[in-house]
């Protein structure tokens, strides 16, 4: 089922003159096995948005329910949230601390009641998902290249077996090849261990080339979710909001404006390169 948003608000320093609205009225779904591109520009409520998804705020009105149970009930156990609703925070130190890595791999199932066998099968099998072999078992995670860093975050969550898993720009600061790297994991996870993936990102081309579904917030709204090629034919839209559309599309839009009978959907540079050879070959 998922999780279930209805009609929430949340207000920062609701009780002071200084208060701010920073979500709005905001009522959507995110269901089962979906990988989902949430962006939107600085102040936008991208990261108060994920932070509600697994608990670590509560609304102010408006109610999030996970399987059709409310998580801010009585009774609720929130910890077990934690575990099927994941987050990867953006600076991964700000969720590393233990003294070495598998130790801080391990930290989530041994809070969640698992014994130390237990949890060290699981972050185990959680760094090699992520591509971190045994010889870093022992080191300090701080001593970790960026990527590292990020892998290793990613593993303390996957070894709770999340249903959903929130990444907040998860390439934040990386170079082109760590990038790919990371995006790639990302996917493969999503493929092999069919559970939704929320990835927070500012990079246009990033999530046009990996998620199924984008929501784009604005002022504390959702302001468009649908499809990639339904958010990304906003283009105008997506400008007045101080965001753009993949590079390709403004490719695409340059040729269709010189003269060439091209569609200006496609999002990658392998869609594209078919749509210019089609069109070439009309010629």
């Amino acid at each position: 089922m998922g999780l279930s948003i209805e009609d929430i608000t949340y207000v920062y320093d609701s009780d002071t003159a200084m208060a701010v609205n920073a979500l709005n009225h905001i009522t959507t779904t995110i269901p089962d096995d979906q990988f989902i591109g949430l962006i939107g520009h600085t102040g936008s409520g991208k990261s108060t948005f994920v932070q509600m998804l697994n608990g670590l705020l509560a609304p102010t009105t408006g109610r999030i329910l996970y399987n059709g149970e409310d998580i801010h009930g009585d009774g609720y156990d929130r910890k077990q949230l934690h575990a099927n609703v994941g987050l990867v925070f953006q600076y991964p130190e700000h969720q590393l601390f233990e003294q070495d890595v598998i130790t801080d791999v391990m930290f989530g199932p041994k809070n969640l009641g698992k014994n130390e066998e237990e949890a060290r099968q699981a972050a185990e099998e959680a760094l090699s998902r992520v591509g971190l072999s045994s010889e870093y078992y022992k080191s300090s995670p701080f001593d970790l290249s960026g990527g590292q860093k990020r892998r290793a975050a990613i593993a303390g969550v996957l070894a709770m077996h999340p249903k959903i898993l929130i990444l907040d720009e998860p390439t934040a600061g990386l170079d082109p090849r760590g990038r790919d790297e990371i995006l790639n994991l990302i996917r493969k996870m999503k493929e092999e261990m069919k559970m939704t993936i929320v990835l927070v990102s500012h990079s246009m081309d990033d999530v046009a080339n990996y998620v199924e579904r984008i929501m784009v917030m604005n002022s504390g709204q959702i302001a468009l979710d649908g499809t990639p090629n339904e958010v990304f034919a906003h283009v105008e839209e997506l400008e007045s909001m101080g965001l753009a559309a993949p590079q390709i599309t403004y490719i695409m839009r340059h040729l269709k404006d010189l003269g060439m009978d091209v569609d200006t959907t496609p999002l990658t540079i392998e869609e594209a390169a078919k749509e210019i050879l089609s069109a070439l070959k009309g010629h």
